[in-house]
């Protein structure tokens, strides 16, 4: 059973006593953890991995706002090149901005990689070694961990995206956060399956099945799905952002012609097999009004059923950190809008998106059996506002 979300009068965002305690509690776990780790590391690691403090000059502004969730450089030390006490250090840190399922759900996905690689047979290089490698997950902390000037931490690599900003010893921003699973479902021995993302894609699905006829024509706006969430790995949402192709959600260009020509392939393969066209990408555009229907219709059982969706995003955190749709009022205004087949194995694409949140999943690539799902705050992603909000207080006039 998921976690009953707390209610209040008001639909904006607050911060409570215990919101204020979380984010000083996380943040001194996130701060203790990033020094031990960096303390750990050698003078060539170090300099991967430690760059200015947020908002410091333009180059490392630009880095730190950059992420990437396919199996690319996503700038830092990687995993595989740090020794097994390096490693233990950096998954600490990793564990101090999660909660426990959030935790257990981004190792699950980086031993994934081992999964995939049996998939495709051991046979996609990318371009090294070996094309999925579950050493490939990048750490970058940026400033000084500690005290009150800005500070922050991204971990990345296939399918993990954590992206965290403490500003005055407090966490201020925990997004863009996006977690993916290739293959979605793997077989377990005794017949069952491993789905690290199951309950993202159930219980959406439950709630697009449960809902009325006239209701259900508003939520699904196509009868097909897009090849890939629409945010993509923007640095920020935009009014009117349609789908990044594949070869624009990598670092740079690859060297070899023969990699350039595979990844050209695999997304004419992937859009042709979503049968979309112009229209149908303009259908789904990001739009600042929300598309779909308002949670504010659902009745009580269909808004509980929400909540558990909701929380199956916002609880990738520590309790008590998670700022978003929590209270009544503000869960009114979160629209679900869906788009693809409603059975499972059938592609699908859903949203959730309300103020200062945003969700996107979608299952549609590997014969339904690849997915992703991703949590943001459209108007304040990597903490932009607070940076802004410390930076005017501290530094102007």
């Amino acid at each position: 059973m998921c976690r009953v979300m707390t209610t209040g009068a008001s639909p904006v965002r607050t911060r409570t006593d215990r919101t204020a305690t979380a984010e000083r509690r996380v943040a001194d776990r996130m701060a203790a953890a990033a020094a031990a780790w960096l303390e750990a590391l050698d003078t060539e690691q170090r300099a991967l991995a430690h760059w200015p403090a947020p908002g410091a000059d333009a180059e490392t502004e630009a880095e730190r706002l950059q992420w990437y969730y396919t199996p690319t450089d996503h700038g830092g030390v990687p995993i595989g090149a740090m020794h097994p006490r390096q490693q233990s250090l950096a998954m600490q840190l990793v564990a101090a901005g999660l909660s426990t399922p959030g935790y257990v759900t981004v190792a699950t996905v980086m031993g994934l990689e081992n999964v995939l690689d049996h998939v495709e047979n051991w046979g996609v290089d990318w371009g090294r070694e070996r094309g999925r490698d579950p050493g490939l997950y990048y750490l970058r902390v940026f400033g000084d961990p500690g005290g009150h000037a800005p500070w922050g931490w991204r971990f990345g690599g296939h399918h993990v995206s954590l992206n965290n900003l403490v500003v005055a010893r407090a966490v201020r921003s925990t997004t863009p956060c996006f977690l993916g699973a290739d293959p979605a479902t793997s077989a377990l021995l005794g017949g069952t399956s491993s789905r690290p993302l199951g309950a993202v894609e159930d219980l959406a699905r439950e709630l697009v099945r449960s809902l009325a006829p006239e209701q259900a024509a508003r939520a699904v706006l196509l009868p097909r799905a897009p090849s890939d969430i629409i945010g993509g790995n923007r640095a920020r949402i935009t009014h009117g952002d349609e789908m990044l192709r594949l070869p624009d959600i990598w670092r740079g260009h690859f060297r070899e012609q023969r990699l350039t020509d595979r990844l050209a392939e695999m997304d004419i393969r992937a859009e042709s097999s979503s049968g979309f066209d112009a229209t149908d990408h303009s259908t789904l555009a990001l739009t600042v009004a929300p598309k779909g229907l308002p949670a504010a219709e659902l009745d009580a059982d269909r808004r509980a059923l929400l909540r558990c969706l909701l929380d199956a995003y916002l609880g990738r955190v520590p309790d008590g950190l998670a700022p978003g749709p929590l209270d009544d009022p503000a869960l009114d205004a979160v629209h679900l809008a869906w788009a693809g087949g409603t059975e499972p194995g059938e592609p699908h694409y859903y949203r959730l998106q309300g103020p200062r949140f945003l969700a996107e999943y979608d299952n549609t690539q590997r014969q339904v059996n690849h997915a992703h799902s991703v949590w943001r705050d459209p108007e304040a992603d990597f903490g932009v506002d607070a940076l802004a909000a410390h930076r005017a207080t501290h530094h102007d006039g």
